[in-house]
């Protein structure tokens, strides 16, 4: 079953090191600004029945402001938005990419927007106990009143709740959509690497957001 998934948000906020992360367990200060779009390819054994192919489209932090964001996000069945938790603009910008993808594409054969978990991510450069601005009460609110299946802090530096964060949305998307068994728009499956650790149909995600 493939699934494409959307990962979009500001410029910087660590979206293309959560893909290495997530599809190839590595992390580097050295990336550069991702240019128009790139891509992923993550192989899930989900269950014994149930293999998924996630395959993640990194969004340029730019495109947000061009025309070209309907053409990346068609097909799309999920999606991230990142923010940085050091960067309060970027926090501002989350309703906006939100909007963007809800007003842009949506749930196969209906009208229900897809399944997005947002990433308050570089949680790793927090430090002292008032810590990045935002209380789970307020995030929890936040996210339930924008539509957010899930939310979660996140370091692709520390590896801090990447997959779980990626076990959430995939349990989200399982749940809501038909699975694509032709590849959308494909690039060269390059990279791919298969993993046997999603959780169980029984466990739940240990998400903050109470619209999980």
């Amino acid at each position: 079953m493939l699934y494409k998934v959307l990962v979009v948000g500001d410029i910087g906020t660590g979206k293309t090191s959560i893909i290495k992360r997530y599809v190839h367990g590595i992390f580097t200060f050295h990336y550069k600004s991702t240019i128009g779009v790139d891509f992923a390819l993550k192989v899930l054994d989900w269950d014994p029945k149930t293999t998924v192919r996630l395959q993640l489209w990194d969004i340029a932090g730019q495109e947000r402001f061009g025309n070209m964001t309907r053409v990346y996000y068609k097909e799309a069945v999920g999606a991230f938005v990142v923010f940085d938790v050091t960067r309060h603009s970027t926090y501002e910008a989350v309703k906006k990419w939100k909007s963007d993808i809800d007003s842009k594409v949506a749930i196969p054969n209906s009208t229900q927007p897809i399944p997005v978990v947002l990433l308050a991510n570089k949680i790793d450069l927090v430090t002292g106990k008032e810590g990045w601005g935002k209380s789970k009460e307020e995030m929890d609110k936040f996210c339930e009143e924008h539509g957010f299946v899930a939310w979660f802090e996140t370091s692709a530096k520390d590896d801090t709740r990447i997959e779980e964060s990626a076990n959430a949305l995939v349990k989200n998307i399982l749940e809501r959509v038909t699975p694509i068994y032709d590849p959308v728009p494909t690039p060269e499956e390059t990279g791919v690497v298969r993993v046997q650790n999603a959780p169980n149909g029984n466990e739940k995600p240990t998400s903050s957001c109470p619209c999980d």
